[in-house]
C-alpha cells in the first residue's frame, strides 16, 4: 500500500534505526524534549515523552548524527513541523520564503544572508531525515538538494541585480523578474548542473555576461560591475557566520581560472572554448545548466557551445580526446581487496567518479550523432545508453544500483557531521556509525556490501578502456583536470620523488590551459597529455624532480610551437631522456635552452650524435646564418644566437660521450675564434662609417689563456689583447669624425668590448678579460704592435712571458696576426736563466695561494696540485726551452713533451694523467653548473655524467683518485719549481 505524498514525515511507518550508543541516544532524546518544552513545541514534547516509533527513530538519528542532534536541540520547531507537514510541502514553503526575502525592498545583504542560512539549515534536516525515514530514495534526495541550491542561488542573484538596478548601475527591463534581460548568466556545473547535489556539496558555478544585453545599454564598465556582483554572490553563499553557511561556492571551473576574471564576457568565453578548451572542460560542459540570472541568455550560450561539446563525427581526434581523459583518471584493472577504512567513495577505486566517467566518456563519443545521449543525469543516461545499444541492460542495472548505493554512502558520511567528505573513517566505531545510518547492523556487513559494489564498478569501468593506450601504467594515478589537486595524483608524485607535489600538479595543469604558444592547439595538448607520464617519470630519475619539472615548464613557455616536438619526444625516448638530462643535471645548458628554446632544433640534426663538425664546416654554417643580415645590431644578435646554439650542441655531445673533453675544448675555442672574427669585422665596419680608417691601419686579436691554448670550457671568459699598426705618418683617420690613431684604436677596442660582452636581448657573446695586455689594467686597451714588442722585451715580468706562451692570433689582419705571433715566439725563445724563471713562478704561486686560497679539493684551478700548477709547469718549460720539438701552447701537449732534464718520464706521465683528469672534470662541471661544485648538492644526474666522463665507478673512488692526483702534482711541482710554502 503506497503512502500518500502529503503524509507528515513523522506520521509515516518509520524504519528501525540502531543507535551507536543506546544510553547516549536516550540522553539526546531527553535534551530535544526539554528544548521542545522551552520553545513551546507541545506536540513534539508529548511525542518524545512516550515510547513510540517516532521517539525511537529520532533517538537513533540524534545519536548517529551529531549534526541532527545539535541542530534540532537549537531549533526544535523543525522537528515539531515534521509531525504536521510532509517534506515536499515544507520544502516548497522554505523556497518561497527565500525568494520573498530576497525580493523585499527593505532586505539588506546581512538579513538575506541570515535568512538563507536558516532556511538551508532547516531544509537540510528535512531532506536528510526524509531519506533516513524512507520517505525519499536517494534520487529524490539529490533532486531536493539541487532544488534548494537553485532557490538560494536564484534568490541571491535576484537580490544583487535588483540592488544594482536601484543604484542606477543596471536598467532592468522588469525588476520583478530581475534576471530577464540582465545579461548575467549563471551556469550550474557538476552535480548542481545535473541536479545530483550531495548532502554537503560545494556548488560549482560559472558566471558570464552579455555586454550587449538590454540592461547594460550605455554601461561602459559591465565587466567591473559583474565581477563585483560575483564576489558578493560568493560571499552571500559561502561566508561562514554565526548561522553557518549556505553553500561553499566554487568558480574555478570557468575558462583558465588563474588568469581570468570571476565573470567573463560571452564572446571571450566562446573564443576560449573553441580555441583552447580542454578535454575535461568538454566533459564538464555536459552537465552545464542555466539556473539563475538571464536564463534565455544562458540557453543561447549553451546552444552556441554545443558544437564544442558534441562533435558530429567519431574521428581519431575525438577518440584521442577520450583516451586523454582516461589517462588522467587512471583505471585500476586489478581486483585486489580494497581497504574499506579510509576509502574515498568518490575518487577511489570503483567509486562514484568512475561511474560518472563511464557515462560521460560514451556521451562524448556518441553524443554528437545521438542527441538523446546529451542528458545531464548519470542514471538517466545509463538508461539511454542501454536503449541505444551502447551497453547491455545488465550493465545498466548494475551500475545504476551501484551508483545509488555509493551516493547513499556519500550522504551518510556527510550528514553525520555536515562535513564535505567522501572518505570513510579509519576508526571502527565511526565506521559503524556510517553503517547504521545506512541500515546495516555494523561494519562487517557494510564492508562486504561496499566491496562488492566497488569491484563491480571497477570491472565495468576498466572494461570500457581495454584497448586504450596505458602510457601511465606502472606510475599510478595522474589526474590534472579541473583546478583542484587530486589526492591520488599527489601521492603518485610524492612516490616518484617530487618534494612539492601540489606545486608540480599546478604546473602540469597550466600546460593544459593553452597559455603557452606550444600548447594552444588541441592536438598539441593531446600529445603533451600522452607524454606527461613519461616526462614525470624521467624527471623523477634525475633525483631533482621538482627542479627539472620547473625548468621544463620554463622551456615549454618559450617554445614557439609544440606538436612536432611532443610527437618527436613521444616516439624518440632517447631524445626525451637527453632533454631531461640537460634540464636536470646541467643548469647552464638548461638556462640556454629555456632562454632560447630554438636551440633545441639542433638536436634534430641527424649528424648530432656523430663527431663534431670541423672548423671549416662551422665557418660555413656561420656564414650561411649571417647571410642577408644588414643592420649592425642584427649581426651582433645573430652571432649570439649562433654561439648559444653551437655551445649547446657541443655541450650535448660532451654530455652524451660523443666527444671527449679535449675535443670539446677545441670546439669551444673554434667557435670563439669564428664569432670573434665576425664581431671584429662588424665593429670595424660600423666604426669606419663614423670615423673612417687609419692609413694602412690593421688590427690583430691575440687570444690568451684558455682561448690561446684552445682549452676553453662552456663557462670560460675570453682573454684578449688587441694589437694595431698603421702608416708611420698617419695623423688621423679619414672619416667624418677623424681620430688620432691611438685614440682611434682605443675607441675601436671599447666598441669591440661592448659588442662582445654587453647584454642584448640575446644575452652576451662572451665575457671578456683584457688584463693580460701590457701594464694590465693600467695600460691602454689597445696596444701598437711595436709597443707590445718593446714592452715584452724590456719591461714584462716573468709571469707575463709565461702567459705569452699560450698567445695565439684569433682574428684580424692576416699579416699583422702573423707578425704578432712571430713577435711572441721570439720573446718566448729569448735566453733565460732557468732558476730565475722557476723562482719567479714559485713566488707567484705563493702569492696566489695567499690571495686566492682554494675552497676545497673541487676548486680544481686553485687547489694545491691543481690546474694552475700544471699550467705553470708547462709555461715554465716553454720559457726554458724544456719542451721537446718546439714550444706548445696546449698545456696537455707541453706536459707530454717535457724534456728529460726538466721532468722524468714518470713525472711527465703523472702530470699528463692529472691534466687529463682535471680537464675532463672542469669541462663537465663548467658545462653543467653556473656556480662552483658543491659535492653535497650534486644531483644524481650530474654525478653520473661526471663519473662517466672520468670512467670511475662511484663518487668515493673519484674523490680518492682526485686527492691522489693533486698530491702527486703538488709533489712534482715542489720538485721542479719549488715549494710555494
Amino acid at each position: 500500500m503506497s503512502v500518500p505524498a502529503d503524509r507528515p514525515l513523522l506520521a509515516r511507518a518509520l524504519p528501525e534505526l540502531r543507535p551507536l550508543d543506546a544510553s547516549a541516544a536516550g540522553r539526546a532524546l531527553d535534551e530535544l524534549r526539554l528544548a521542545a518544552d522551552r520553545e513551546g513545541e507541545e506536540a513534539l514534547a508529548e511525542a518524545l515523552a512516550r515510547s513510540s516509533p517516532v521517539s525511537a527513530f529520532l533517538a537513533a538519528a540524534l545519536d548517529l548524527s551529531p549534526f541532527f542532534r545539535d541542530t534540532l536541540r537549537k531549533r526544535p520547531a523543525i522537528a515539531g513541523r515534521m509531525l504536521a507537514q510532509a517534506p515536499d510541502a515544507r520544502l516548497r514553503e522554505i523556497e518561497e520564503a527565500v525568494a520573498a526575502a530576497a525580493a523585499a525592498a527593505e532586505t539588506v545583504e546581512a538579513s538575506l544572508m541570515r535568512e538563507l542560512r536558516l532556511a538551508k539549515n532547516e531544509a537540510q534536516i528535512w531532506i536528510a531525515l526524509a531519506e533516513l525515514a524512507g520517505e525519499a530514495d536517494t534520487a529524490q534526495t539529490v533532486e531536493r538538494l539541487s532544488a534548494l541550491a537553485d532557490a538560494c542561488v536564484r534568490a541571491s542573484v535576484g537580490f544583487l541585480l535588483r540592488e544594482a538596478c536601484r543604484a542606477g548601475k543596471l536598467s532592468l527591463p522588469d525588476p520583478s523578474q530581475p534576471g530577464q534581460g540582465s545579461g548575467f548568466i549563471v551556469l550550474g556545473m557538476g552535480k548542481l548542473g545535473a541536479r545530483e547535489l550531495n548532502f554537503s556539496s560545494d556548488i560549482d558555478l560559472i558566471l558570464f555576461f552579455e555586454p550587449q544585453a538590454e540592461a547594460l545599454r550605455g554601461l561602459a564598465d559591465a565587466g567591473d560591475l559583474f565581477v563585483r556582483l560575483a564576489r558578493r554572490l560568493v560571499r552571500i553563499l559561502s561566508e561562514r557566520t554565526e548561522h553557518g553557511y549556505v553553500f561553499r561556492t566554487d568558480l574555478r571551473l570557468r575558462p583558465d581560472p588563474g588568469s581570468t576574471p570571476l565573470a567573463i564576457p560571452v564572446e571571450a568565453a566562446l573564443h576560449y572554448y573553441e580555441g583552447r578548451g580542454q578535454n575535461w572542460e568538454r566533459a564538464a560542459m555536459i552537465k552545464a545548466r542555466a539556473l539563475a540570472g538571464d536564463l534565455d541568455a544562458g540557453e543561447r550560450f549553451l546552444a552556441e557551445l554545443r558544437p564544442y561539446v558534441w562533435r558530429k563525427h567519431l574521428d581519431y581526434a575525438a577518440i584521442a580526446d577520450i583516451h586523454s581523459i582516461k589517462r588522467q583518471v587512471h583505471a585500476h584493472r586489478g581486483h585486489a581487496a580494497v581497504a574499506v577504512r579510509g576509502h574515498n567513495v568518490k575518487l577511489g577505486r570503483g567509486g562514484i567518479r568512475e561511474v560518472e566517467f563511464f557515462v560521460q566518456t560514451q556521451q562524448l563519443i556518441a553524443g554528437g550523432r545521438f542527441p538523446e545521449l546529451r542528458g545531464r543525469q548519470t542514471v538517466t543516461m545509463l538508461d539511454e545508453l542501454a536503449r541505444q545499444g551502447w551497453i547491455s541492460v545488465d550493465v545498466r542495472d548494475a551500475l545504476a544500483r551501484d551508483y545509488w548505493f555509493l551516493r547513499r554512502v556519500e550522504h551518510a558520511l556527510q550528514m553525520a557531521r555536515d562535513e564535505q567528505t567522501h572518505t570513510l573513517p579509519e576508526d571502527g566505531a565511526e565506521l559503524t556509525r556510517i553503517a547504521r545510518l545506512l541500515g546495516f547492523a555494523g561494519e562487517e556487513d557494510f564492508s562486504e556490501g561496499l566491496r562488492a559494489t566497488l569491484r563491480d564498478v571497477e570491472t565495468h569501468y576498466a572494461a570500457l578502456f581495454e584497448k586504450a593506450p596505458e602510457l601511465s601504467a606502472g606510475i599510478g594515478n595522474l589526474v590534472f583536470t579541473g583546478d583542484v589537486d587530486d589526492p591520488g595524483t599527489l601521492q603518485t608524485l610524492r612516490s616518484l620523488g617530487f618534494e612539492r607535489p601540489s606545486d608540480i600538479s599546478r604546473v602540469v595543469r597550466t600546460w593544459h590551459y593553452g597559455r603557452y604558444r606550444a600548447t594552444r592547439s588541441a592536438e598539441a595538448r593531446e600529445r603533451l597529455t600522452e607524454l606527461t607520464p613519461a616526462l614525470l617519470a624521467a624527471f623523477a630519475r634525475t633525483g631533482r624532480a621538482d627542479d627539472t619539472a620547473i625548468r621544463f615548464d620554463a622551456f615549454l613557455a618559450g617554445l614557439p610551437a609544440g606538436i612536432q616536438l611532443f610527437s618527436l619526444l613521444h616516439s624518440n625516448r632517447p631524445l626525451l631522456e637527453l632533454l631531461v638530462t640537460v634540464l636536470g643535471a646541467a643548469p647552464r645548458l638548461a638556462a640556454i635552452i629555456t632562454r632560447r628554446p630554438h636551440v633545441f632544433d639542433g638536436l634534430l640534426d641527424p649528424t648530432l650524435m656523430s663527431e663534431l663538425p670541423d672548423r671549416a664546416h662551422l665557418h660555413g654554417r656561420l656564414q650561411a646564418f649571417l647571410a642577408g643580415t644588414g643592420r649592425y645590431e642584427d649581426v651582433l644578435d645573430r652571432l649570439r644566437i649562433f654561439a648559444a646554439e653551437q655551445k649547446f650542441l657541443v655541450g650535448v655531445r660532451l654530455l652524451t660521450g660523443v666527444t671527449g673533453p679535449a675535443r670539446a675544448g677545441r670546439a669551444f675555442s673554434d667557435l670563439a675564434d669564428l664569432t670573434l672574427a665576425e664581431t671584429l669585422k662588424a665593429v670595424e665596419a660600423e666604426f669606419a662609417a663614423k670615423h673612417g680608417r687609419v692609413a694602412n691601419g690593421a688590427v690583430a686579436l691575440l687570444g690568451m689563456g684558455k682561448l690561446g691554448s684552445r682549452e676553453l670550457t662552456a663557462g670560460s671568459d675570453v682573454d684578449l689583447i688587441l694589437l694595431y699598426d698603421h702608416a708611420p705618418d698617419a695623423a688621423a683617420s679619414d672619416g667624418p669624425k677623424p681620430l688620432a690613431p691611438s685614440l682611434y684604436y682605443a675607441r675601436l677596442t671599447q666598441r669591440l668590448i661592448a659588442a662582445v660582452s654587453a647584454p642584448t636581448a640575446e644575452g652576451v657573446l662572451f665575457e671578456l678579460d683584457l688584463r693580460l695586455r701590457p701594464s694590465g689594467n693600467m695600460g691602454p686597451v689597445a696596444v701598437a704592435v711595436q709597443t707590445f714588442g718593446r714592452y715584452q722585451r724590456s719591461e714584462a715580468w716573468t709571469w707575463e712571458h709565461m702567459a705569452l706562451t699560450r698567445a695565439r692570433s684569433v682574428a684580424g689582419d692576416p699579416e699583422l696576426c702573423a707578425r704578432a705571433e712571430a713577435e711572441a715566439a721570439e720573446v718566448i725563445a729569448l735566453p733565460r736563466e732557468r732558476a730565475k724563471v722557476l723562482g719567479d713562478a714559485r713566488e707567484m704561486r705563493a702569492r696566489l695561494l695567499k690571495e686566492k686560497p682554494p675552497r676545497d679539493l673541487w676548486d680544481l684551478k686553485l687547489v694545491r696540485g691543481g690546474l694552475i700548477e700544471l699550467e705553470f709547469i708547462a709555461q715554465c718549460a716553454n720559457l726554458c726551452g724544456a719542451v721537446e720539438g718546439s714550444p706548445r701552447r696546449e698545456t696537455g701537449e707541453a706536459l707530454g713533451r717535457l724534456a728529460p732534464d726538466f721532468a722524468s718520464a714518470a713525472q711527465r706521465d703523472a702530470l699528463k694523467d692529472a691534466f687529463r683528469l682535471f680537464s675532463a672534470l672542469t669541462q663537465i662541471v663548467r658545462l653543467c653548473l653556473t656556480e662552483s661544485l658543491d659535492p653535497s648538492a650534486v644531483s644524481p644526474g650530474l654525478t653520473e655524467l661526471i663519473l662517466r666522463a672520468v670512467d670511475l665507478p662511484d663518487w668515493a673512488v673519484l674523490e680518492a683518485h682526485l686527492k691522489d692526483a693533486q698530491h702527486r702534482v703538488a709533489a712534482i711541482f715542489d720538485e721542479i719549481v719549488g715549494s710555494p710554502a
